[in-house]
């Protein structure tokens, strides 16, 4: 794989190449490293230690050229480049960013609306790192959502544009699990067999781990974080959580989490602490367990159903609910 090195993918790279560590075990390689504001790892067997250093020199690359292009934190990215231009002009856009796109709007039919892309006015208008923090009044929300919504956009192939000034896009909700899915297709191009790829607790398994069976991977307790409340054993699938436990403030006695209804404005509060998905791609389950914490216990239930090979779990502050399958995956 051949990818070019602008100015901002190579200064990601080197910082990524930086954080990178290599260690091996038996005949499985352990690569973990920071990108995309989060701890990436990913562990391989392989008897050929060229093959090992091939795989772990177009990962690093890879996620850094990925990251360089996407993350609406780095001005000259193309996504950086689309906000920047909107109410501007059309701007070019390559046949994998197409793709992506094209993913996006099919999610935001799947999901009701609930995953939308264009929700970035909303986030930076919720901040919740502010001290103290700060309900943004009804006037502003209106104004914010203004400016929300993938209708809105107007696309043709090979181009984009954001048709009012002020929208943006931010593929936060998609791009990391997105990054999961074709690190793990790296992989598996080049014949490794038996790869877990984990990229902030979104994690894609394929093949066996090295004590053989199925991967098992702990899903924390909302309620006491830092602690496992139950283990999945997983083959050939994807597993991913979403909760507002760890990113939420109080103001007068309500509770904000950071997870945002796009079609409200506001913040979800419907008793939701966690929903964990798994599904047989990392980039389904991400969007299927933040979009079932929006939508609810019952609703998220049934969209999880809908979609062929997944099941999963939604825990609130009172009970616990699960599909049908979810039961067969648990270890303990």
């Amino acid at each position: 794989m051949v990818l070019t090195m602008p100015d901002s993918n190579a200064v990601v790279y080197e910082r990524v190449k930086r954080s990178a560590q290599a260690t091996l075990t038996g005949d499985f390689y352990n690569l973990s490293f920071q990108a995309m504001n989060t701890m990436c790892r990913v562990n391989f067997r392989t008897t050929k230690p060229s093959l090992a250093r091939a795989l772990q020199d177009e990962v690093l690359h890879w996620v850094a050229w990925f990251e360089a292009r996407y993350s609406r934190f780095i001005p000259d990215s193309l996504i950086g480049k689309i906000n920047a231009a909107a109410g501007q002009h059309w701007v070019d856009v390559d046949p994998e960013t197409d793709a992506l796109l094209n993913l996006c709007q099919e999610m935001i039919f799947f999901t009701r609306g609930v995953f939308d892309p264009t929700a970035l006015p909303l986030i930076r208008l919720w901040n919740w790192k502010a001290n103290p923090p700060v309900v943004p009044g009804a006037q502003a929300i209106q104004a914010a959502q203004e400016l929300v919504g993938w209708r809105r956009i107007q696309r043709r192939p090979g181009a984009i544009f954001l048709p009012k000034e002020g929208m943006c896009l931010d593929l936060g909700g998609i791009g990391k699990e997105y990054a999961v899915d074709r690190v793990l297709t790296i992989a598996m191009q080049r014949g490794i067999e038996s790869v877990l790829v984990d990229f902030g607790a979104d994690v894609r398994v394929h093949g066996e781990p090295p004590e053989k069976g199925a991967w098992h991977i702990g899903l924390e307790d909302p309620k006491n974080p830092g602690h496992v409340w139950v283990g999945v054993a997983v083959t050939n699938h994807a597993v991913a959580t979403s909760g507002d436990y760890l990113r939420h403030f109080l103001h007068q006695g309500r509770r904000y989490g950071h997870i945002l209804d796009p079609r409200a404005g506001y913040p979800v509060n419907n008793g939701i602490l966690s929903v964990s998905v798994i599904a047989p791609h990392c980039t389904v389950a991400g969007i299927l367990s933040t979009s079932v914490f929006v939508l609810g216990p019952k609703e998220g239930i049934d969209l999880i159903s809908l979609c062929p090979g997944a099941e999963g779990c939604i825990t609130t502050e009172t009970t616990r609910f699960q599909t049908k399958g979810f039961h067969a995956y648990t270890t303990s």
